[in-house]
């Protein structure tokens, strides 16, 4: 990796200057992670104009999603090749080209097309920005940089839902993309006049990339992603093209390791990973990812599937939780630069999330309302607030110069997975759940018992009574009974989904024990360099 060549103090910004960067950044993070679910609820929709299955309007997630993760390791070497500056600006212009292009799509896989584009300029956003926000400030404003960035990253998943929804239903499913295009504009232009970028020194050349760890890093993270995100719906193993990408994901990974450890200009360097705060920081990162991803995809699914919320409704259920983490940022960031440890804060935070679910275990029902989930949700707040910043300051703390750059980077990827692997795996089991239950349900169900035979002979009085004869009343009368046990099972496995997810991340809370203690203030004005 080619180092750095300039004053960090150089690069810090001072008023009104200031001000205008950190929106700038803020808005560019912003847009990158509401892009990632703001599609969600709007499928429907797509599917039905572009006249696409099911399976293929997947592909608008999963897409986007692959090029995200695949670009974020990347992104500090890129910067060093192009300057940190040209490098931003050109993936906001690519991010809001995409953006256009994916509202004038004519068909499905023209929007996948343009979906992996956009991702591709997005996944730079994320990541760059962080660094542009925290080298603005002095050293000793860092922690606040990183809780204001902080907002962004952790509001953004549960923004998406509620503005996709509003969207969708008062206009159409392509201004979901078309409102990037105003903001991308003035954050294009912003970042030309105000953003600096700081020297780097000499860039590689042609015959020095290492194109083949590029290669192999695509083969690992693409193949890894399409699997998490297909897997459920195709069977897993079942399905020949899954176990191929299973397959090329671990050759992937295997070649891109021996090739970043063997190679004298690698495009990632895995040598960090040899920091223990780092790894511990990276896991942690990654069950945060997995938390904060998979309870956003769980509440609106919950909420429409078995409480027969419109979209917008599921979405705007979340955002109080969101206004909570917003709230608490800057306190966590005050707190960091009085010296309050981060492990205790992450201890706390983990605990805080662990409490979250079991509330949620117990408020689940066929007839919970809004105002059941109102107060577990500004708990999940208030738990997602005292873990982001904390672990990725914990997770560098004992790293210096450019390596904390390439551990951000890893934090960054990490989260991401985790939110992947989430999502696949609260899916799946979901499903099986569901089926486990119901079986156990129905074997309870005897007819011969007074109070099953009586509530049967209701519905089937009530069936009667709408002008249908006998049998066929009969017939219904077990239809609607078999529809309350399945929708009883699914419920039980949303509780057992949050029990399990509260059990994961209190088993997060001995680990924080590995973490070493450093002196050293973490210098985020180096990262990403």
């Amino acid at each position: 990796m080619s180092a750095t060549t300039h004053n960090p103090d150089e690069l810090v910004e001072y008023g009104f200057r200031r001000v205008i960067i950190t929106i700038t950044a803020v808005m560019c993070a912003l847009l990158e992670i509401v892009d990632t679910t703001i599609v969600n609820v709007a499928l429907t929709h797509m599917r039905g104009s572009l006249g696409a299955t099911l399976t293929d309007v997947a592909w608008v997630i999963t897409a986007y999603a692959i090029a995200n993760v695949i670009v974020i390791p990347l992104t500090s070497w890129l910067s060093q090749q192009f300057g940190r500056r040209n490098y931003f600006a050109v993936s906001i212009v690519i991010f809001t080209v995409a953006s256009f292009a994916c509202g004038n799509a004519t068909n499905i896989w023209e929007l996948v097309a343009f979906r992996f584009v956009q991702g591709l300029g997005g996944g730079a956003l994320l990541v760059t920005a962080q660094t542009i926000i925290t080298e603005s400030y002095p050293v000793a404003k860092r922690g606040m940089a990183q809780a204001i960035y902080g907002m962004g990253v952790i509001v953004g998943p549960t923004l998406g839902p509620p503005l996709g929804g509003w969207i969708t239903d008062n206009w159409d499913w392509s201004w979901i993309f078309y409102i990037n295009i105003p903001i991308g504009l003035v954050a294009t232009f912003l970042t030309l006049t105000f953003v600096k970028s700081p020297k780097y020194a000499e860039k590689l050349k042609a015959s020095q990339v290492d194109w083949w760890g590029i290669v192999f890093l695509i083969a690992f993270i693409g193949s890894l992603q399409f699997v998490l995100e297909h897997g459920q719906q195709d069977d897993w193993f079942d399905d020949p093209l899954i176990t191929t990408l299973s397959v090329v994901s671990v050759v992937g990974l295997l070649a891109f390791v021996w090739r970043e450890l063997t190679y004298k200009y690698p495009v990632v360097n895995l040598s960090v990973l040899k920091d223990s705060n780092l790894r511990v920081g990276t896991f942690m990162c990654f069950i945060l990812g997995f938390g904060l991803y998979g309870s956003t995809l769980v509440i609106p699914i919950y909420t429409q599937s078995i409480l027969g919320w419109t979209a917008t409704e599921a979405g705007l259920l979340l955002i109080p939780g969101s206004l909570t983490t917003a709230f608490m940022m800057p306190i966590i960031g005050n707190l960091i630069q009085k010296g309050v440890p981060q492990t205790y804060m992450v201890a706390v935070g983990f605990g805080i999330f662990f409490l979250f679910t079991f509330w949620m275990h117990n408020a689940m029902t066929p007839d919970t309302g809004a105002e059941h989930f109102f107060w577990p949700l500004i708990l999940r707040g208030m738990g997602l607030g005292l873990l982001f910043v904390p672990i990725t300051t914990m997770a560098l703390s004992t790293l210096k110069g450019k390596h904390i750059g390439e551990g951000a980077a890893f934090t960054g990827m990490m989260r991401q997975l985790g939110g992947s692997f989430g999502i696949a795996i609260i899916t799946t089991f979901i499903t099986r759940f569901t089926q486990v239950h119901r079986v156990d349900l129905v074997g309870n169900l005897d007819i011969t018992k007074t109070n099953v035979s009586d509530r049967v002979n209701q519905l089937q009085q009530s069936f009667m009574s709408k002008g249908f004869s006998p049998n066929e009343a009969l017939a219904k009368a077990y239809q609607a009974l078999d529809g309350s046990v399945m929708k009883q099972a699914t419920v039980m496995s949303y509780m057992d989904i949050f029990i399990y997810l509260g059990i994961l991340f209190l088993l997060c809370i001995p680990i924080i024990l590995l973490v070493k203690k450093s002196k050293n203030k973490v210098d985020m004005s180096e990262a990403m360099h």
